[in-house]
C-alpha cells in the first residue's frame, strides 16, 4: 500500500564535518520553501544526541489539488540520532498537517563511503501514503514525484552550505582538534516552545499568503 522511494547520494566532505554542518544547513538557495525551524528537545543519553525538531514548509500545490488543500502550509517533525562513535546520523521526518490528503515519512542516514575516505554518503527511504478515497493514486503518485525533485534540491542545497562552511578543507576529512564543535541549544520550556510554535505559524502563514499572491498575480497578469 503506498508508494515507497530510495535513493542514495554522496558528499564530498566529511561524516564529522557534514554532521557538525547538518543544523546549519537553512537558510540555503534551495530553501526557499522551508519557512521556520524551532529545537522542541535536545538530549545527551549514552554518548548519543538525540533531538526533536519542527519546521513548517510550503509548496506550490497545482489547479487539480486545490480542492483538497487549503493552505500549501504544513508542519514538519524532524527526530534525529547523532552517533559520533559509530558515524552514524540518522533522522526520521514525517508531516503531523494534511496526513490524511498525503502522510509522507521520511528516513534517513549519513555515514562514511567506504570506498572513498573523506566523503558521506546519505540512504534516503520514504513511504508516501494518501487516504483520500477515489484520489489515493494520482495523489500518491504526484506526491512521490514532488518527494524526488525535493530530495535532489535538498542535497544540493546542503552541500552549498557545506562548501561554505568547510572551504578550505576542500572535502578532505578534518581531526578532531580542528574540527568546530555545534554549541547545543537549550531545551526550550513547554511555554516557550508553545509560543513558538504560533509566532512561527503566524510568521508561516502570513508568508504563504504572501507567496501565493505573487503567483496568482504573474499567472494572471491584468491586460
Amino acid at each position: 500500500m503506498g508508494k515507497y522511494y530510495e535513493s542514495s547520494s554522496t558528499f564530498p566532505f566529511s561524516w564529522d564535518q557534514l554532521a557538525c554542518a547538518y543544523w546549519k544547513r537553512y537558510p540555503n538557495p534551495e530553501s526557499s520553501h522551508v519557512l521556520s525551524e524551532d529545537t522542541l528537545k535536545r538530549e545527551l543519553c549514552g554518548g548519543i544526541l538525540f533531538s526533536r525538531r519542527i519546521m513548517t514548509k510550503t509548496n506550490r500545490v497545482p489547479k487539480w489539488g486545490e480542492r483538497f488543500v487549503k493552505t500549501p502550509v504544513v508542519a514538519i517533525v524532524e527526530e534525529s540520532r547523532v552517533d559520533p562513535k559509530s558515524k552514524k546520523l540518522t533522522t526520521y521526518t514525517r508531516n503531523i498537517g494534511m496526513s490524511r490528503i498525503m502522510s509522507v515519512t521520511e528516513k534517513v542516514i549519513y555515514t562514511p563511503d567506504p570506498d572513498h575516505p573523506g566523503q558521506t554518503v546519505a540512504k534516503r527511504m520514504a513511504w508516501i501514503d494518501s487516504q483520500v478515497y477515489g484520489f489515493r493514486r494520482p495523489l500518491e503518485a504526484f506526491g512521490l514525484e514532488r518527494f524526488k525533485n525535493n530530495a535532489t534540491r535538498a542535497a544540493s542545497g546542503f552541500t552549498h552550505v557545506l562548501s561554505i562552511l568547510y572551504p578550505q578543507y576542500n572535502a578532505m576529512t578534518i581531526t578532531p582538534s580542528t574540527m568546530p564543535v555545534p554549541q547545543l541549544a537549550s531545551v526550550p520550556t513547554f511555554d516557550e516552545t508553545k509560543e513558538k510554535l504560533m509566532e512561527g505559524a503566524k510568521k508561516a502563514g502570513k508568508l504563504a499568503r504572501e507567496k501565493i499572491s505573487i503567483v496568482s498575480s504573474s499567472t494572471n497578469p491584468t491586460s
